[in-house]
């Protein structure tokens, strides 16, 4: 185009991030999905052993499947790890060895010395490393983010109906450490103390858990979780000084409630609704191409999960010991 005998040149449009998943079940097909609409992505490929899923993800997104690891981190710049979390330390491996960035599903491992592991090849390789703590890219969050500035109570509530998927670990690196990690990131105060309580009734780990976590500064939050609830319910309340703060994670609203001289005055909290997921793959996509510190790096996620291990080691102690000690006045009662 010329304007005044002058070439005017259009800036090149962005480079294309060369993305794949491994791993397309329940939330990895999701994050194909959004990979192959992302204009500035490119969705090259996937790695799934299950030959049904894969030709179905491959057929509606016109993507290669990968027969290895290796030839997936050969090929993609950026892959998400969406693998039940038992293998996330043999999935990431390989790929981070190959030098690619990865954000890999919450929680990081289900152990902490393959954590370790994971940060270890992530730092050795100097590549991007994300968790997938999806809620701290929920508008809600944001809007927390943006407004507690000094939290004295919180209160965190989070209930799903019960599924067969997920059970390889407990609800608390289940569900739970989706608001340990946000509480984490609220409170900004080092942990003195933790007490947990849990029981499993549908599977061989908990079920039901309740965490109340005292921080160094004062603040307290009680944590509540259960995987056979119901309904689904994910909120979350935040006193602060002169301010009481309730928030829907699904919904995406919530109201503002403060003092105004001797009353208490309520305001419907604007929250731009927006799907949590496209934005942190959009953030984990830019942080690729800037080679920029994610918002949720590796190091936080692996410090989450370790809190989440110690409620989990609290409350499978407090299980064996009520496997261990029956209750002796019952028995006494039906001996006599």
């Amino acid at each position: 185009m010329e304007t005044n005998n002058e070439t005017i040149t259009e800036p090149a449009p962005p480079r294309l991030i060369k993305c794949g998943v491994a791993g397309v079940g329940h939330l990895g097909q999701h994050h194909a999905r959004i990979y192959h609409a992302m204009e500035n992505t490119e969705l090259v490929g996937i790695y799934e052993l299950n030959d049904k899923k894969a030709k179905e993800i491959c057929k509606k997104y016109k993507c290669k499947r990968f027969s290895s690891l290796d030839e997936l981190g050969e090929e993609c710049e950026a892959v998400s790890v969406a693998v039940p979390t038992d293998y996330h330390h043999e999935v990431s491996i390989p790929l981070l060895n190959k030098r690619c960035n990865l954000i890999i599903e919450k929680p990081l491992s289900s152990t902490r010395e393959e954590a370790e592991e994971i940060l270890k090849a992530a730092k050795e390789n100097n590549v991007v490393a994300q968790v997938g703590h999806i809620e701290h890219f929920n508008p809600v969050t944001t809007f927390l983010e943006n407004h507690i500035y000094h939290p004295r109570y919180i209160v965190a509530d989070r209930f799903a109906p019960f599924q067969p998927r997920g059970t390889e670990v407990g609800v608390v690196l289940d569900l739970m450490i989706h608001d340990l990690g946000i509480i984490r990131q609220l409170v900004k105060s080092p942990i003195k103390k933790v007490e947990a309580l849990g029981v499993n009734v549908l599977s061989k780990t908990e079920d039901i858990a309740n965490a109340r976590i005292t921080f160094e500064n004062g603040c307290v939050a009680n944590i509540n979780t259960s995987r056979i609830s119901l309904q689904k319910k994910r909120e979350i309340r935040v006193f602060q000084p002169n301010a009481y703060l309730s928030l829907n994670f699904m919904e995406q609203n919530g109201h503002l409630l403060v003092q105004d001289g001797k009353q208490i005055k309520k305001h419907d909290i604007p929250i731009e609704k927006a799907e949590p997921l496209f934005l942190e793959l959009s953030s984990f996509v830019q942080c690729v191409r800037d080679a920029a510190k994610p918002k949720v790096d590796i190091e936080f996620g692996k410090s989450t999960l370790e809190l989440a291990l110690d409620i989990t080691d609290q409350i499978h102690e407090q299980i064996s010991n009520e496997l261990r000690f029956p209750n002796f006045e019952e028995e006494a009662a039906g001996e006599q």
